[in-house]
Order: structure tokens, then sequence, then C-alpha cells
């Protein structure tokens, strides 16, 4: 049976913002019939959106091919004839405003995300300290607004797939449990001190019940050669497998380790336990890691530091708050480890 119909979902953003998406995507597919879903998105993110069956993803090159006004006219024309019946906005951008505008002329309706900007003014600002709507409400929100059904209390996991052999020789094999720690983000103080990070290493390294996989990127190369080179049962991901093969090493996790960052949602996606730790970021700014329990989220003291949330995305904090996450103990993170596994 052909699909009713047809809605491009656009999301140009980071791993974190296309991986809270990805539970909603599934629910979509999984609770409405007669949908097709196509996600327009940068080429890196198409393996995230690709672990949802069923999913089509087209690919813009912002930054090159299809960059400024012209390059979106060229995107536009790319994708202008697939059959779209309806537009998901999860982006709510100057690119998805200029899409979105062309596909109007074509009689294609659109909804759009609402960020919620004024409350997360308020809550920066510590006018008003409370939980607001999750970033993955938000999205489901654009969904139930173009008419589909959206219970994310409904969401089926994808089973796990078999992991590749070049996985299994890079882990070894044995019966240790997996620990992701992804210790590094793109803002310093969204990041746990690498020297209380390691003291976390040494002991899970120590205790030899467990296998540490690093993850981390480009600029983060050298400290993970030396933290691999220094702890026993310890290995980093880097250029070792495609970002395909660690998103299915993800999945089968026993746990995940992160800061308030994308591979904290990555392993939420599939439904493995995270733990993560908050620095000039807090929970209630609605990016907690998907079905995650509140007691894995460690955070920073504020009562010491009574300006948290400094901001939603950790790019904006006094001088003084710069070591906030070492109020955040080395031995709260590991018994919390120990209390998740148990």
């Amino acid at each position: 049976m052909n699909p009713t119909k047809h809605i491009l979902v656009i999301r140009f953003s980071d791993i974190g913002d296309g991986a809270i998406a990805v539970p909603v995507l599934r629910c979509v597919l999984q609770q409405n019939k007669n949908i097709k879903i196509t996600v327009a998105t940068k080429s890196f993110l198409k393996p995230v959106f690709e672990t949802v069956k069923g999913i089509n993803v087209v690919t813009a090159d912002i930054r090159e091919k299809h960059q400024g006004l012209k390059g979106l006219l060229k995107f536009y024309s790319e994708i202008k004839n697939n059959g779209y019946t309806e537009i998901a906005d999860l982006h709510g951008s100057l690119r998805s405003n200029v899409i979105k505008s062309l596909f109007k002329l074509k009689g294609v309706s659109s909804k759009t995300i609402d960020k919620g900007r004024t409350d997360k003014r308020n809550l920066v600002s510590g006018k008003e300290f409370k939980p607001l709507k999750t970033t993955l409400e938000r999205y489901a929100d654009v969904f139930r607004a173009l008419g589909c059904q959206v219970d994310l209390s409904k969401d089926i996991f994808p089973e796990k797939l078999n992991l590749p052999s070049k996985i299994h020789d890079l882990l070894g094999k044995d019966t240790k449990k997996w620990i992701g720690i992804a210790p590094f983000a793109f803002f310093d103080t969204k990041m746990y001190p690498i020297d209380l990070m390691e003291r976390v290493i040494d002991y899970l390294s120590k205790s030899n019940n467990y296998k540490i996989i690093l993850f981390g990127g480009p600029k983060d190369e050298t400290e993970l050669k030396r933290l691999t080179s220094t702890y026993p049962n310890t290995i980093f991901t880097f250029k070792k497998i495609s970002f395909e093969e660690e998103l299915q090493l993800i999945a089968h996790l026993d746990l995940m380790i992160s800061m308030d960052s994308g591979n904290g949602h990555l392993a939420s996606m599939f439904g493995v336990k995270t733990i993560t730790l908050w620095g000039v970021t807090h929970p209630y700014a609605g990016f907690y890691p998907y079905k995650q329990p509140e007691s894995s989220a460690l955070l920073s003291d504020k009562e010491k530091y009574p300006l948290i949330p400094t901001s939603i995305y950790g790019n904006k904090a006094p001088e003084d708050y710069k070591d906030v996450m070492r109020t955040i103990l080395p031995e709260q993170v590991i018994s919390k480890i120990e209390e998740v596994l148990s």
C-alpha cells in the first residue's frame, strides 16, 4: 500500500540532536500506518538516522555544495520531486525556514519545533528554576501537530545486531562487562577534569572486571592514546572502526559514561544504561538522555555554584565556574557505576 503521507524531516545539527530525534522517528513509524519518512540532514548524521528501520535519508553539504541561499536552492531542486506531502521541521533554523518556504510554493505544509526560548532564558537567568519540556517531547509535538500518533511510552527498541568480527577482534574475547566512556566535550565547562576521570578509569582497570572503551574524535587522539597505553583493559575506537561500527558497538555496551554530550544520547537511543556528568548545564533544560532514571545524573554542586545552569549548551560561564565539575568526586562516579551495574 502506498503511503498516504511522506514527511520530510529537517534536522541539520549535531550528533546529540540527531540521537534525541531517533526514538521519536521510531515511534512515528511504529504507531502510524501508511507513513513514509525522509530525513534531510548532514552526511555524518546519516548512520544515526538509519538505525531506524524504514527511514530514508537525504544529505545536504551545507559547508560547500549546499552552502548559503544558492546552495539551499540547489538542495531544494535535488529533492523537490520526491513526493513529500508535509514537513516536520525539528531544527527551526534559517536554513530550514528557506527550505520550508520553497516547498510552500508547491503546496507542502509544515510544522516547526517550539524551542521554548523564553522558558530557557528564564532558566539560565535564574528567574524560574524548574524542569522544562524535553527536546524529545518538543520533537514529538511537531509530529503530533501533523496528525501523527506519538506515544513514547510504547517505543520498541530495535534488536541488537550481531557485531562484526572486526569489533570482536578489537575488544578481544573475554567475559568482562563493556563500559563506554566519552570523557570529552566541546566546551571545557561540560568536561569532567581528565585527572579525575583517570582515577575512575584506574579503578575500573585494576578491578579486571571491565573492558573500558574510550570514545573521542580527532582533537582527542593524543589523550586517547595516552590513556589506553597507561591503563590495562582500556581501548579506544577512533580511526579503528567506522562511525557505523561505533554505533553497533555502543548498542552492545553494558554502560555508557558521558558528559552532557552526544555519546550519552547515542547510547540512550538504543536503551543502553547511561550515567551522565553535568557541569554548567543542567537536566532541567530538556536534554536529559532518553528513558534514563534521574538518579543516573551526577550534577555539579549548585549550592557552591548557584548560577548553574549558566547556559543551555555550556558555551557561557563565569570565569570562576571553570572548575564546577570538581565538585563531582571520582568516588561518586565509581559508586554510581557499581550501583547501575549491580
